[in-house]
């Protein structure tokens, strides 16, 4: 008996391993599955036998400074012309309604929770992951990444695994800089309004207030996803551009359509990516409403 049961667990075993198999090849045949297998390989080739820690270093700093350093001066106007409009709106409607005690949950809810790293991670897509699809895409036409598999170097880890995690620093620091000056910043220049207009815009505003207001809303769930949304939309941006880029026809003409197309998908997986996450906060959301009504 034990030996009839020992099999059938056997054949049940190997049925369950021949789904698992089919289900792998139909994943890796589509290019959601290729660019998570992209991602992966990626990843393992930084612990690969033949890595060079020197070299894989300078790649990724240099990397980081082309995905973040670069994009600075953009990213802070956006960050400080968006925070002033939030600021203004979100004061001027709450106050109308009497809810001022909400002000810092509203401001944190679209700086710091949404909006913030969603056009954080556009500029970037924009930016860098597009940057970063044409240079590997021309390598490509122009057959140096077969050159480097020639020279017994691995394309993936000399091209794809910097662009990974340079741009996954890059967004996470990017994104603390873009949350930071649209608050600080945007304060500021509400203030210059309010100055050189004689508040008429008719609002208070006090950095006590705002301060004080934003801290206590944030929560602990925030600070995680501060760090978690950020490393998440990286790698969404810097995958799907490496994966457009080693996957184009030898066709110059095709460059630019690569291109195009990694920034599209880009904002289409991080905005697919940020409502997956976004449902741990709607809990909290629907908590609140009741509150109010």
């Amino acid at each position: 008996m034990k030996k009839k049961k020992n099999v059938r667990n056997w054949q049940r075993l190997t049925v369950f391993g021949k789904i698992f198999h089919k289900l792998g090849l139909f994943l890796l045949h589509r290019p959601s599955g290729q660019q998570v297998a992209l991602f992966w390989n990626a990843i393992k080739s930084l612990f690969s036998s033949n890595r060079n820690f020197k070299t894989d270093t300078r790649n990724i700093i240099m990397q980081t400074f082309f995905t973040g350093v670069e994009i600075f001066p953009i990213l802070f106007i956006v960050a400080t012309l968006f925070g002033t409009v939030v600021i203004i709106e979100v004061i001027s409607l709450m106050g109308k309604m009497g809810l001022s005690d909400v002000v810092g949950s509203l401001i944190v809810v679209v700086i710091v929770r949404e909006l913030g790293p969603i056009l954080t991670a556009f500029l970037i897509a924009g930016r860098s992951g597009s940057s970063l699809t044409t240079y590997i895409g021309s390598m490509v036409i122009n057959s140096e990444v077969d050159a480097l598999a020639t020279m017994g170097v691995d394309p993936i880890r000399y091209l794809v695994m910097p662009g990974l995690f340079g741009g996954c620093i890059a967004m996470f620091f990017m994104n603390i800089i873009f949350s930071t000056s649209a608050i600080i910043s945007g304060f500021l220049l509400t203030k210059g309004i309010i100055f050189l207009t004689g508040n008429i815009i008719n609002i208070q505003l006090t950095w006590s207030y705002l301060s004080t207001e934003i801290l206590n809303a944030l929560t602990l769930t925030d600070f995680v996803f501060i760090v978690l949304k950020p490393l998440i939309f990286g790698a969404i941006i810097t995958t799907n551009a490496c994966y457009q880029a080693l996957n184009i026809p030898r066709d110059v003409r095709q460059v630019p359509k690569a291109t195009s197309r990694s920034v599209i998908k880009s904002f289409l997986y991080v905005v697919c990516a940020d409502v997956v996450l976004s449902i741990f906060y709607f809990v909290d959301y629907i908590n609140n409403l009741n509150t109010l009504i």
